[in-house]
Order: structure tokens, then C-alpha cells, then sequence
């Protein structure tokens, strides 16, 4: 379980990159995440043939891995979508209500309690963004989007953890990889033909860090995320990828000064956050160990 959490942790830290690098890349949100499917794909697909590690699934696992994917390719066209329309640090804030999102959504589609632990944390968690976040109407279409990502993402979180108990890590991204693309590769020509696209080659620059954002904050970080899943509820990585936005906003204003000033409210909202993360990866600990003593066998 430790080592869990320590994954766990250490996923959170790649994905900061992710916003950061969304406001890095230059092209929009629809060219960004193709190219992040079409390089991370590639390049995972040669991962597994060197290894020797490919898999094939029945069709019907396809359609449903695959699906999980083109899930995972509306979530980041909405997460982008974001930060192009608004910036770093609103389009992170917005995705804070993930945990509020996988409070409600889980217990509907795993057909259990709601449990008022879970709800009582998720509203620290919203106080803690509500104080973060003084609203700007200039930002409110960005807000939704990232709202909106929040909720698919959190769904996404859910449906995988449902999915994966019957394969690997390694094939559960790539068909992931594979949906993604698909969907993306349906969008891309719509999209062009509207918009009047000159062209889908990044730019060099582009490509880049393109290139990071697939290798490094997509392989590397999704498949210690399903690792994580496999141990640790829904909930409990939803919530605690609370940390991404704080870490990410601070970020944010250090290389891009998003936020010139700090006041008392964003450190009073960052301590809410960090409370509800804490108090939640608490009671897992102690609901773990009782567990571990209960099925200790009593010796005579």
C-alpha cells in the first residue's frame, strides 16, 4: 500500500508537466492531442514489439479498451481546451472537481453507498478552490471546459478501474493509445475543413516538447496510474490528484507569472486542498491496517 501511494505521488509530479506544456506547445487543443496519440502510440507500439510484450485482445475487449480511450481523448481536448481559452492555473483549478465528480459518479456506477466521508472531503476540496480562485468572467468559458474535463476524466478513472482487472498495464495503454487516435483522427479532418487548417506538421518547437509530453507524461505516467488503480480506489486517485493543480499553479506562476501576487486566501485554499488529501490518504492507511490485522490468524 505504501508503495502505492508513493507511485502515486510520483505520477502527480509528471502530470504537472502536462498543463505547463499544454501552455508551452503553440498549436490548439484538437492538433495537440492527435499528436500526443499519434507519437505516444508509435512509440509504445515499438516498446512492445522489442520487448516482446504485445498482446491481442478479443474484439469485444478492443471496443471497450478502446473506448476507455476515446474518453481519455475527449478529457484532454477539454483539459487543452482550457488552458488555450483561459490559462495554466484556471484551467488546473477547474480540474479540481475531480474528486467531487468520482464522489458521485462512483458510487452510482459501482452501485454503492455514497459515502459521506468521501462527500464531506470533496467539499473541503471545492472550499479550498473557491478561496484559490476569485472568479473573472473573462476566464468563464475556460472554466467550463475545464469543469467539463474534470467530470469525463473522473468517469475515465472509474470505467478503467472496471476494465483493467481482466489485463495488463501494457495492454490496457495501448488499446487506450489506439481509441484515442481513432477518435482524433475522425476529428481531425472535420476540424481542419472548418477551421481552414493549413497544415497538421507541428513546428519544430512544437514537436519537441510534443515529444516529452507523449514519452513522458503519457506512457511513463499512465501506466503508473494503472498500477496505482489497481491498488488504491478511485477516489482515493481522484482526490489526490487534488496536488496536481496546487503543484501545477505554483508552477505556472513561477515560469509564466500567471499570479503576481500571492494573498491569504490562495494559502488558505491550498491548505484546504492539502488537508482533504491528507485526511483521506489517513483513513485508507488506518481502514489498511486493520484490514492487515484482522486476517492475521490468532495463534494458540
Amino acid at each position: 500500500m505504501n508503495q502505492s501511494f508513493l507511485k502515486l505521488h510520483l505520477s502527480i509530479f509528471i502530470s504537472c508537466f502536462t498543463g505547463i506544456l499544454g501552455r508551452v506547445i503553440t498549436t490548439n487543443e484538437f492538433l495537440l492531442v492527435w499528436n500526443r496519440f499519434l507519437i505516444t502510440s508509435a512509440f509504445f507500439f515499438l516498446i512492445l514489439l522489442i520487448t516482446k510484450k504485445f498482446c491481442v485482445v478479443h474484439i469485444k475487449e478492443f471496443w471497450k479498451i478502446s473506448g476507455l480511450g476515446a474518453l481519455l481523448a475527449i478529457h484532454w481536448i477539454l483539459f487543452y481546451g482550457s488552458i488555450k481559452f483561459s490559462n495554466v492555473c484556471v484551467g488546473l483549478v477547474a480540474y479540481s472537481t475531480v474528486g467531487l465528480f468520482a464522489a458521485i459518479l462512483e458510487p452510482i456506477i459501482l452501485k454503492r453507498k455514497f459515502s459521506a466521508r468521501e462527500i464531506f472531503f470533496s467539499m473541503i476540496t471545492i472550499s479550498g478552490i473557491v478561496l484559490i480562485f476569485s472568479f473573472d468572467f473573462e476566464h468563464r468559458f475556460g472554466l467550463i471546459l475545464g469543469v467539463i474535463s474534470a467530470a469525463v476524466d473522473a468517469l475515465f478513472t472509474i470505467l478503467n478501474k472496471i476494465v483493467m482487472k481482466k489485463h495488463t498495464s501494457n495492454t490496457m495503454l495501448f488499446y487506450e493509445l489506439i481509441g484515442g487516435l481513432i477518435l482524433t483522427s475522425m476529428i481531425i479532418p472535420i476540424y481542419a475543413k472548418v477551421t481552414n487548417l493549413p497544415s497538421v506538421i507541428p513546428s519544430f518547437h512544437d514537436l519537441f516538447y510534443l515529444c516529452i509530453l507523449s514519452l513522458c507524461c503519457t506512457v511513463w505516467l499512465y501506466k503508473l496510474q494503472i498500477q496505482v488503480l489497481k491498488k488504491l480506489s478511485a477516489f482515493t486517485v481522484n482526490l489526490t490528484y487534488n496536488l496536481e493543480p496546487v503543484y501545477t499553479i505554483i508552477l505556472a506562476m513561477i515560469i509564466f507569472n500567471e499570479a503576481k501576487e500571492l494573498n491569504l486566501a490562495f494559502y488558505l485554499g491550498l491548505a484546504l486542498i492539502i488537508l482533504s488529501v491528507i485526511l483521506q490518504t489517513i483513513c485508507v492507511l488506518i481502514s489498511q491496517k486493520r484490514q492487515t490485522v484482522e486476517t492475521i490468524p490468532i495463534k494458540d
